[in-house]
Formats: structure tokens, C-alpha cells, sequence
């Protein structure tokens, strides 16, 4: 479209000057006018949007370093596209959101192990709300950043099996995508690193803090009596792991869940080669647990039943039928089901009367 202009301003500056008849210096300035007003242009069309990434009132403050990654309204457009888009794996049939789902609060829904272009990967993903707060990524902690926690699935044979030069050829020979990456990062090639900062921009922007149990902390509303007999049990024996407000301390915990014999997932050991890590994998957060069955990195848990179940036949917790019901009702108080329906997180032909519909993987 540039070229374009650009030829219709040379063919009128020179009808001008043949019909004035003017001279050949006031010609030469004007066109190196017309060169810098175009060039300018194109500069200052490159405006993105700033975002402001507020935490919950009472919230630590977030760990992610925005200043290498500003929140921008291109950016995070740009990374919602290529997350629901199937583009970025090697047959064009599975996106992030195959193994994150929204209705499954981003996490692997039903199936205990994710779904990726060979069928199954070894893990079961985690729900990616509340990123922010996050400085380690998987089960095992190897991803330092978001940005690698993004390409690392890209990468896997198991998951994406994405051939980075021909994704880069495809995305930058596509006229929408050329201009949102245009928009969010300046004019230039599309890189893998534009791709992993618009992924995380939007990651960043899936903040869940409007369970029952934020608005009973908030003053809002109380809960009942099973739900406040169970957060008091929750207090006593569960919260050292599973700290408010985020539900989890991030720390690697071996919870006497015993080595698959086929995955022959070592866990933690697997990425820092140390026999104290074996068997260990991160405390995941228990926002939304309601919503991210099956549980554990192999989706061994179908219920949260069979997970506390597992806690007190392994010793770990004590735990009563009575505890168990009570702290059922709690963990239930922790779905923020307004993530389901909020449009600024799920693309546009998910919403059915603004609502999502629950489904399993395709």
C-alpha cells in the first residue's frame, strides 16, 4: 500500500513540475519533503497502546519484570490470536488452548495426560491464571521465564512440534498477522521472540480474583457453614503448601505419589539431576480446583475426593470423612466463574449466550 502511495506522490510531483515548469531545486525539495512526510508516517503510526497490569487489593506485588515486556493493547490482541490459533504447531491442529482451556480454568480438562500432535504428551498442563506471580514454569521448574514457559511446548515433539523457520515463513507471508506484529512491535520480520512476548502479554492478562472466597475476604458476602468449617480445617492443615492469596507457595513437594511405570516421571530430579528432587513436582494453585480435574502432573486424580483420599492413606494429612466433606465445600468456594464468560479471555466463537460451553479436548 506504501509503494502505492509512494508512486501516485512521484507521478503527481512530476506532472507539477512539467506543467509549472518549475525549477529543478524547488523539485528536489519538495519530493525530499514528500520522502520525510511518508517517513514519518510510517514512524509515527507505531503507537502502541500502554496497559496497566493492577494486582488484586491485599496481593503481593507481581514477580513478572514488565519493564522487558510492556502490557500494550497490540500486544496482548496479538498474543490471544496465537494462543487459540492451531497455526503454531507442525499439522495445524493443536493450539496453546488445546491443553490450556478456558473452561477448564486454562488447565488439561478430562483427560488425565494433554493432547498434543503425536496424541499424548507426559504431563498433565496447569492452569495459567495468575502467571504474574509465577517465577518458575512446569512441573519441574525448568522454564525461568514466561517467555520460555511459551516456547518450550512449541519446541516438544510431543506437544506443538513446531518447525520455527517455517512458522516464521507463514506468519510473516500473512497480511493479518504482518499487521498486528506491525502493531504491537514495530514494522520488522516476525521473530520467535515477538511471538513468545505477545504470548505472554496476554498470559499475563488472565488474573482470576473473584471466587466466593475473594468476596468473603473482600467483606461481600460469608460463607456458609460447611464452607467456614472447612476453611478453618484448610487453615490448619493445608495452608503451609497452599498459601492465600494465591493458594500455593511454589515450592516442589514430594507427595508420596508413586513413579508411573511407563511415564517413569522422576520429576523435579529430571531438570536439576539431584536425587533430593526426585519425585517432586510444584505446589499448583488450588484457584478454580473445581474446574482443573483430572489432578497431580499425571492426572491420576479424577476428584478432589480421591486427592485428599490420597493424603490421608499416604499419611501425609490426617484427615475424617467429616474434614474431607468440609474442606470439599471450601475448595468449591475457590471457582471464580466469572473467567468463564469474560470475552477478553476466550476468542469469540466460544461464547454461546455469554456463556462457555464445557467440553473436552477435539
Amino acid at each position: 500500500m506504501h509503494e502505492d502511495i509512494n508512486k501516485d506522490v512521484c507521478t503527481f510531483i512530476m506532472l507539477l513540475f512539467k506543467c509549472m515548469k518549475i525549477s529543478i531545486v524547488t523539485l528536489l525539495t519538495t519530493v525530499s519533503f514528500a520522502a520525510l512526510c511518508m517517513g514519518a508516517g510510517s514512524i509515527f503510526s507505531y503507537k502502541p497502546v500502554p496497559v496497566s497490569f493492577t494486582s488484586p487489593k491485599g496481593w503481593p506485588a507481581p514477580v513478572y519484570n514488565f519493564n522487558g515486556n510492556p502490557l500494550t493493547k497490540e500486544g496482548i490482541a496479538l498474543g490471544k490470536k496465537l494462543f487459540y490459533d492451531p497455526l503454531l504447531s507442525s499439522d495445524n491442529t493443536v493450539s496453546c488452548a488445546t491443553c490450556h482451556e478456558p473452561s477448564a480454568a486454562f488447565a488439561t480438562y478430562d483427560h488425565p495426560l494433554s493432547h498434543g500432535v503425536n496424541n499424548l504428551t507426559t504431563r498433565n498442563a496447569p492452569s495459567l491464571f495468575n502467571v504474574a506471580w509465577q517465577k518458575e514454569f512446569m512441573y519441574d521448574g525448568r522454564a525461568k521465564s514466561l517467555e520460555t514457559q511459551a516456547l518450550l511446548p512449541i519446541h516438544s515433539s510431543d506437544e506443538m512440534d513446531t518447525n520455527i523457520p517455517v512458522l516464521l515463513k507463514q506468519l510473516n507471508a500473512s497480511p493479518s498477522y504482518k499487521k498486528m506484529f506491525t502493531a504491537a512491535f514495530g514494522a520488522s520480520k516476525i521473530t520467535v521472540d515477538q511471538i513468545t512476548r505477545a504470548l505472554s502479554q496476554f498470559q499475563l492478562t488472565l488474573v482470576s480474583a473473584n471466587s466466593k472466597y475473594d468476596k468473603v475476604m473482600r467483606g461481600e458476602t460469608s460463607f456458609i457453614l460447611p464452607e467456614k468449617l472447612g476453611y478453618e480445617i484448610f487453615e490448619k492443615k493445608c495452608v503451609s503448601c497452599h498459601t492465600p492469596p494465591l493458594f500455593t507457595n511454589y515450592s516442589y513437594e514430594n507427595t508420596a505419589i508413586t513413579r508411573d511405570p511407563i511415564l517413569k516421571d522422576n520429576g523435579r530430579e529430571r531438570f536439576t539431576g539431584k536425587g533430593a528432587d526426585s519425585l517432586k513436582f510444584k505446589v499448583p494453585s488450588l484457584r478454580n480446583v473445581a474446574l482443573t480435574f483430572p489432578y497431580g502432573h499425571d492426572g491420576r486424580f479424577y476428584s478432589v475426593l480421591d486427592v485428599l483420599t490420597h493424603y490421608r492413606a499416604s499419611g501425609l494429612i490426617p484427615l475424617t470423612n467429616f474434614e474431607i466433606g468440609q474442606l470439599t465445600a471450601f475448595l468449591n468456594t475457590l471457582t471464580d466463574s466469572s473467567t468463564l464468560t469474560n470475552p477478553a479471555f476466550l476468542p469469540a466463537r466460544v461464547l454461546i449466550n455469554n456463556k462457555i460451553p464445557n467440553h473436552a479436548h477435539q
